[in-house]
């Protein structure tokens, strides 16, 4: 049997919560798990699932490459920083 053990909890970004206050929305918080007896994490991105006015996924990773771009956007199939992310959400919007 696969044993694993909760090595960190990550928590919904706060910037990114502000931009979203005006959607309807839900949050799941993320977690980091490490296989027990291995060096193998695995990562359950933070996601937030925006239900009103459009239907649209994001998840967040905790990245550690240089192009730090931790948003995914499941529709578009993209990653994007914070920035271009609140672009997204301001055009969404209009």
């Amino acid at each position: 049997m696969l044993d694993f053990k909760v090595s960190e909890e990550l928590k919904p970004n706060k910037e990114l919560l502000e931009a979203i206050k005006d959607y309807k929305f839900k949050t799941m918080n993320g977690k980091v798990k490490t296989l027990l007896d291995t060096n193998l994490e695995f990562i359950i991105p933070i996601t937030y699932s925006i239900t009103y006015p459009t239907k649209l996924t994001i998840f967040e990773y905790k990245v550690n490459e240089i192009s730090g771009k931790p948003y995914y956007i499941k529709k578009y199939n993209k990653k994007y920083n914070l920035k271009e992310l609140k672009q997204i959400l301001i055009n969404l919007a209009d």
